[in-house]
């Protein structure tokens, strides 16, 4: 079971650690994509939004200070969700399937960072 939860810590973790990667490597098409949602400084919130996904990737992903980077992934999660895929302000069908699939994501994600919680002594970990 360890090494499940390896596995696992491994795909949830390197999945913000790659979008990390990704907003620091795109940074000019992310700014376009988040000053079009109407967010403010757009180019310092995607490089802000990226540190939060790289903090909370590799705590995961190694298993260190996890609830600093549970707390990371919240304070990412819960207002990208809310600001960037606002499906019910949507008018286009196609644009608001869209939304509504990654605000869903995006708690899904966040009730699994949120289980994490919940277990005291990850194995194969640093703070293991």
């Amino acid at each position: 079971m360890e090494v499940l939860f390896l596995i696992g810590r491994i795909l949830y973790g390197g999945y913000f650690f790659l979008m990390a990667l990704n907003h620091f490597m795109k940074l000019d098409f992310l700014s376009g994509y988040a000053q079009a949602k109407g967010v403010p400084s757009p180019k310092i919130a995607v490089l802000v939004s990226g540190l939060l996904l790289l903090i909370g990737g590799l705590s995961i992903l190694v298993g260190y200070q996890t609830l600093v980077g549970v707390a990371a992934l919240a304070v990412f999660l819960i207002p990208v969700s809310f600001k960037m895929h606002n499906f019910w302000a949507i008018d286009d069908e196609q644009q608001k399937m869209i939304e509504m699939t990654n605000f869903m994501k995006n708690m899904a994600l966040l009730g699994a960072a949120l289980m994490f919680l919940m277990i005291q002594n990850w194995p194969l970990s640093l703070d293991g």
